[in-house]
């Protein structure tokens, strides 16, 4: 039979494995649950600085607004009386008609809105987030999805909108055929 030596015998100081498991189960179901807490504390934290941030930022558009009005009025204001004066100026120093010193004026004022009107409507194509409902699209997220071409495809997404066929990659572009590598 198989005798017992001094290492096969337990030590009666060290405290049984079940209880040791226990109390390590019991501190990490403390940690979670201090960490649970404390993470709602933060949440709470951020949706107050996010209510107060929203809040002024509410405030700060309003007050810009009504600033922003002002300047208008007050440029407008300006505005009509340069061109006044400049028509005072061209009916009195020069052998211009009345007709002529006004038109003169409208034709500028004319110009100057159809450039700002162009510009607005320059700028006003940046709004549509052209890249990123590409890049959406690509996902298959959004009204383009049908129209590009999977996430994997070497196809752009702009040249699949433009209807473009697909580029060949870098790599394939700059590698010439075997027989003309050789040195024919």
């Amino acid at each position: 039979m198989h005798s017992h030596g001094e290492d096969d015998r337990p030590y009666e100081d060290d405290p049984p494995v079940a209880d040791e498991l226990r109390e390590a189960l019991r501190q990490i179901g403390l940690t979670g649950r201090a960490s649970l807490s404390a993470a709602g504390d933060t949440a709470k934290a951020l949706r107050a600085l996010v209510a107060a941030d929203v809040s002024l930022a509410r405030s700060a558009l309003g007050r810009t607004l009504a600033m922003s009005g002002v300047a208008i009025i007050c440029g407008a204001t300006a505005w009509l009386f340069l061109m006044g004066a400049l028509v005072v100026f061209l009916n009195g120093a020069t052998v211009l008609t009345w007709t002529a010193a006004l038109l003169i004026p409208a034709g500028l004022s004319l110009l100057a809105a159809a450039i700002a009107t162009w510009a607005a409507v320059h700028y006003f194509g940046h709004t549509r987030l052209d890249a990123t409902r590409r890049q959406l699209a690509r996902l298959g997220i959004g009204e383009l999805s049908e129209l590009m071409p999977s996430p994997d495809s070497a196809e752009t997404a702009r040249d699949a909108e433009q209807g473009k066929p697909p580029r060949e990659p870098a790599a394939a572009q700059t590698r010439r055929p075997p027989t003309e590598q050789a040195g024919t």
